[in-house]
């Protein structure tokens, strides 16, 4: 789970090649994201529900690498 008010990376992160990454920040009724090599650009902003099964529907899939 998120924890509200911090801007948190995932736990898949940190390797692979181009290092890759994106931050999630729990509004509690929307989650923001925003690339972790650029955190003063634009953000994506979405439904925390909508953001719950966008993860839901990712889990058990193979990764891009």
């Amino acid at each position: 789970m998120l924890t509200p008010g911090t801007w948190q990376k995932s736990s898949f992160s940190g390797g692979g090649q181009g290092d890759a990454c994106v931050e999630v920040f729990n509004r509690r009724t929307h989650i923001s994201v925003r690339d972790s090599k650029a955190p003063a650009r634009a953000t994506l902003t979405f439904p925390a529900r909508a953001f719950a099964a966008f993860v839901e529907a990712l889990k058990g899939r193979p990764s891009a690498d």
